[in-house]
């Protein structure tokens, strides 16, 4: 019977002290943060019965059924480094160098001053996010002027809290114009005139994210001049080098002509729009110096921020783009599979604002086809967004950005529908 007793006891005195030792958790005072804006969208699709539905909000690119797509080229070259059978070694601090020296002559060109007289640092970095986040700790402990990042408004959404984590501040300048869709070069120009001399200026090399709108090139020639005469430094975000027009030499004009008009920038690359290697989280962070020693501590300080950050970089990614670069065939048919994927959302960009002409739509869709790159801002209110999503499941951002990549031939027409229902 004491046994009895003190075995029911012990039953009901545990969940008390499950629930005392809950609690005292160290996490309690922890709040729940709000939803990744994207991720959210992603989550309803998923949820949504209806067969037509699409998802336009995630940056990822699609071929023509709606699938993700490996590049024939990065295969390829896949198969040549397991047919390597190469180690599984550690990669250097700053990653793998032939990686490094490959993509900075991608970015710069074969024949640049800035590579042949090795005025470049660069190092493999985590995608361009992680290139980014270390740019920002450098520039947090080594730029000598304002501490401030000025951004175009809009940026793409991780600029902000990749330049704050690092501990700088933050602020912007003008640059989309919702009235036409397009630039508004004259508020960019203005704005930038007023920033304050030796501050940091974020500018997206091509396929502006989430815009699509690009400057011209005489347009860069004057944003250059502009940001040389205040004294500012570049620092670019390619992250679509090949993607947005197709060729990787027309997405490098922006940061030639800054090289070439003797701007020292900071320059962040990624793969994985333009080789498709999402996953394998590969890109570079890149300083152009004054010189040779400059560039070697430059360097040596950059390696200080790596290695408690992430010690050293994954060798597999950084392989395939070394492989790509430095194979002549396969180099050769990466640059016909890069075009494939920016033709095919080009063609999607021409069906869908015919199509919405041929719904009869009294709107002007011409910033459709003018903007570039895989990200298109139609210009719907976060009104037309709901009702979109609501009558005919469409999940897209509320800021109305739709990824041109998540169209295809099959739902092209019904997008046009949807998009000429809401917005008549």
């Amino acid at each position: 019977m004491f046994s009895n007793a003190t075995s029911s006891l012990q039953r009901n005195a545990a969940p008390l002290l499950s629930s005392a030792a809950r609690n005292s958790s160290f996490w309690a005072g922890v709040e729940m943060g709000p939803p990744d804006a994207i991720l959210g969208v992603t989550e309803a699709f998923k949820k949504d019965s209806n067969p037509k539905k699409m998802n336009l909000g995630v940056g990822a690119y699609r071929d023509d059924n709606g699938q993700p797509f490996v590049l024939p080229s990065v295969h390829k070259a896949e198969m040549s480094i397991i047919n390597k059978s190469l180690n599984k070694e550690y990669a250097p601090i700053g990653g793998e160098g032939d990686f490094c020296k490959e993509s900075a002559k991608l970015a710069f060109g074969d024949d640049s001053v800035v590579v042949k007289d090795g005025l470049n640092v660069t190092i493999q970095g985590i995608s361009g996010t992680g290139s980014l986040r270390v740019g920002g700790a450098f520039l947090k402990n080594w730029f000598p002027g304002n501490k401030v990042v000025y951004l175009p408004k809009p940026s793409w959404g991780n600029h902000t809290p990749i330049m704050k984590h690092s501990g700088l501040d933050v602020a912007g300048y003008r640059y989309y114009d919702a009235a036409t869709c397009g630039l508004d070069f004259a508020g960019a120009v203005e704005d930038i005139k007023n920033i304050p001399e030796g501050s940091i200026i974020m500018l997206h090399a091509c396929a502006h994210n989430p815009t699509g709108v690009d400057p011209t090139p005489e347009q860069w020639k004057e944003l250059s001049q502009v940001v040389k005469a205040k004294k500012l430094l570049p620092f670019f975000d390619m992250a679509y080098q090949g993607f947005a027009s197709g060729s990787v030499d027309k997405d490098a004009f922006a940061v030639r002509q800054f090289i070439d008009d003797g701007h020292m920038i900071l320059l962040s690359q990624s793969y994985s729009k333009n080789m498709g290697l999402y996953g394998e989280r590969t890109g570079a962070f890149t300083v152009v110096c004054q010189d040779k020693d400059e560039a070697a501590r430059v360097e040596s300080q950059i390696k200080i921020i790596v290695r408690p950050l992430y010690s050293n970089p994954p060798r597999h990614g950084a392989r395939i783009v070394t492989e790509i670069l430095t194979t002549p065939d396969i180099r050769a048919e990466w640059l016909v599979d890069v075009k494939t994927m920016a033709d095919r959302i080009i063609t999607m960009r021409d069906r869908l604002k015919a199509g919405l002409e041929r719904e009869g739509s009294s709107h002007n869709w011409q910033h459709i086809t003018d903007q570039i790159g895989m990200f298109c801002f139609t210009g719907m209110t976060p009104q037309q967004v709901e009702k979109i999503t609501k009558d005919f499941s469409v999940y897209l951002t509320k800021d109305g950005r739709i990824s041109v990549a998540g169209i295809s031939s099959s739902n092209v027409d019904y997008l046009a529908h949807a998009m000429h229902a809401v917005t008549k």
